[in-house]
């Protein structure tokens, strides 16, 4: 079953790859038996569904879980439920990708009034002139 992303974009089942393996953590002797930690392995540079532009976002938003073939790796090991720790997976691949959809603002570049460049200098005079009091005071006898 495919994961739905937006209107758009959808997720085949083919570019997902999951393994199991066993939990560190809490858990008893559940731990050293039931393999419950989910290796979630998503192909976003072979993608057909992924635009550019998202798998750029998506590989500055990855960081270290985005592999040298261009695969988006996610590990999840928080409950003691191996169909849980999928779900969880599986969320935390779809709100990536969703944070990928959006297209940071541009900034444009403005220049500071001509008052906010007289308070600053207004307020750097009354600094130094605190500063300027700090000396050391010359006696005389």
């Amino acid at each position: 079953m495919p994961l739905t992303i937006s209107d758009s974009i959808q997720i085949e089942d083919w570019e997902i790859s999951e393994s199991f393996t066993r939990s560190s953590g809490p858990g008893g002797q559940n731990v050293n038996k039931v393999s419950t930690a989910v290796e979630l392995r998503f192909e976003a540079e072979r993608s057909p569904n992924l635009p550019i532009g998202v798998k750029t976002r998506l590989r500055g938003l990855a960081g270290r879980r985005w592999t040298k073939d261009g695969a988006l790796v996610l590990q999840v090991e928080d409950t003691r439920s191996q169909a849980r720790n999928r779900e969880i997976a599986r969320d935390r691949l779809v709100e990536l990708v969703r944070q990928a959809l959006v297209k940071p603002k541009r900034r444009i570049a403005t220049k500071p009034t001509y008052g906010s460049k007289q308070r600053r200098i207004k307020a750097k005079k009354v600094r130094g002139d605190v500063k300027a009091l700090r000396g050391k005071v010359d006696r005389e006898e």
